[in-house]
């Protein structure tokens, strides 16, 4: 069982005891308790088993230090609030007794006094933290290994996370967007609304849709692209970008009737592909970034072209932008 990492430990003998003030709950037949306890209490009783510490017992990931450190820079900013349990099981080492006709919790104030089922790196950010506050915690007493580790596994596949495009899709709400996060939202919300958008209809801002393209995979794709553009604004961009989607479609069109543009992979390869193709277009037609002159650029790259590059694009972006560029290289005519 690996021990957190103590902060601000107290020279305490073996027989300390602590004791908070409980509520017991009972669900489905099973009976917890719920309190609050101090945050260094949990650094310096709490503990994790690991795969790789323990494989025949051990169940939880690694302590990952960095996680850590941005909880405890959090909790520091004194702007932090961490309102979820942390979800315990009380060890042998507690001795855990429940007093005071059943409305207070009493243990042992010793290392490895409760096995976390749920919240390790919140704890491991707590040991790091300058800042002492108030924890909601559960926690279970009794428990088999068998019972901890279901319970684990319960936690950790009930409940699901939040999609990553639905917080980038609120973050302007909680006013936590940095500028190129703004510029990006802006670009995607004009390919979302503008009528003559080529993936007008196609984009899915919140969550994650069958071809459509989310705001993860358009900011992975569009984001490189962005120091290209210099102080251009994001009407400016879309129109560029644009342009050259609506040449890459029209071309994928000629060989395939499926969506392809909203696959992820296509997507993010084709916006890959962008600026090698821009070059040459400035270069033969200047700053006239129009889809026919995209055209002209990129229909050499599709000649002969066998649809199934596009249709089973495999996993990775970068190996089809690679192809998409070579061929583009041996098309070139002087």
């Amino acid at each position: 069982m690996a021990e957190l990492p103590q902060k601000g430990e107290a020279n305490l003998n073996d027989e300390a005891r602590l004791r908070y003030s409980v509520s017991l709950v009972k669900q489905a037949g099973v009976q917890f308790y719920t309190l609050t306890m101090p945050s260094e209490v949990l650094a310096r009783t709490c503990k994790v088993s690991t795969r790789n510490e323990d494989p025949a017992q051990g169940f939880q990931r690694e302590l990952d230090s960095k996680r850590a450190r941005e909880i405890a820079d959090y909790i520091d900013s004194g702007q932090g609030t961490i309102p979820s349990s942390v979800v315990l099981s009380a060890q042998p080492e507690a001795d855990l007794k429940i007093v005071g006709r059943g409305k207070t919790l009493e243990f042992n104030d010793a290392k490895g006094a409760f096995l976390i089922l749920d919240g390790q790196h919140r704890v491991y950010g707590f040991s790091k933290a300058k800042t002492s506050l108030r924890v909601p915690v559960v926690v279970y007493n009794g428990l088999s290994r068998k019972e901890e580790t279901r319970l684990f596994i319960d936690i950790n596949t009930k409940q699901k996370p939040v999609p990553s495009q639905l917080l980038l899709d609120i973050k302007n709400l909680a006013d936590l967007e940095t500028d190129v996060e703004q510029t990006l939202r802006d670009i995607f919300d004009l390919f979302s609304n503008r009528r003559k958008s080529v993936l007008k209809g196609r984009m899915s801002p919140a969550d994650s849709a069958k071809n459509k393209i989310n705001r993860v995979t358009f900011n992975q794709s569009v984001k490189p692209l962005l120091s290209l553009f210099s102080d251009r604004e994001p009407s400016e961009i879309f129109d560029v970008l644009n342009s050259f989607l609506i040449a890459m479609d029209e071309e994928t069109q000629k060989k395939t009737d499926e969506p392809v543009l909203t696959k992820p992979v296509v997507f993010r390869a084709y916006l890959g592909f962008f600026k090698p193709v821009a070059q040459r277009t400035v270069d033969r037609f200047g700053q006239v970034y129009t889809p026919a002159n995209f055209a002209e650029i990129v229909s050499p790259v599709f000649q002969n072209l066998r649809a199934s590059k596009l249709t089973s694009p495999g996993t990775s972006p970068t190996s089809l932008r690679d192809y998409l560029t070579d061929r583009l290289s041996s098309k070139l005519s002087l």
